[in-house]
């Protein structure tokens, strides 16, 4: 009786100390609480991670949208357009007539690569802004950091995909819209799509 007495305050001392490393029953360990945020970050970061993706993949959709629409701009513009001047009919000069000064006054296809043949650029870059443009020749407004870049060449009938044919070459003709698009605070542009397409007329 007296030996179960003496060794009592021994097992309850034993029951509040427990094992070495354990936690008490009100609180976590510094190694779960560390374990525990870095899972939870890893899990913010991926959210983040995922969501700045997305809206990048939407503005690179947007942007190439809005790139198909300003190449398509030109095509419907210039493909009912006879190849050479309609009055005329000369293949030589190349290029707009002296009486041609903007792109309100091209009757063919020819006029739109330039005076010196190298093609007609209609950006909201310069100053003053010459496009993009539509359609019907009108520049579209709130377009900044897009460009329309022209260019119409004569190809060979049987190799198309030569471009060592000289203007006034050939009766066949290619035309080419590369589009652009300089993002704010970059000063390079980045092109967006290109169409190319032979005209019918």
């Amino acid at each position: 009786m007296g030996l179960a007495a003496k060794r009592q305050p021994l097992e309850v001392i034993r029951g509040h100390s427990g094992s070495p490393g354990c936690r008490g029953p009100n609180g976590f360990t510094l190694i779960e609480t560390a374990l525990a945020t870095v899972i939870v970050g890893v899990g913010v970061l991926s959210i983040v991670a995922a969501q700045q993706a997305f809206h990048k993949q939407n503005a690179w959709s947007t942007n190439a949208s809005t790139a198909t629409r300003l190449g398509n701009e030109i095509r419907e513009m210039t493909f009912r357009l006879p190849r050479h001047d309609p009055v005329t009919g000369l293949i030589l000069p190349w290029g707009p007539e002296d009486n041609e000064l903007w792109v309100g006054d091209f009757d063919d296809l020819d006029d739109f690569d330039g005076d010196n043949g190298d093609g007609l650029i209609f950006s909201a870059d310069f100053d003053p802004p010459n496009g993009p443009i539509n359609a019907r020749r009108e520049i579209i407004a709130n377009m900044a950091g897009w460009s329309q870049i022209v260019t119409v060449r004569n190809v060979d009938p049987f190799q198309i995909t030569d471009m060592t044919v000289e203007d006034g070459a050939t009766e066949m003709m290619m035309v080419e819209v590369v589009v652009t698009y300089r993002p704010p605070r970059e000063t390079v542009p980045i092109e967006m799509t290109r169409v190319s397409w032979i005209a019918p007329n």
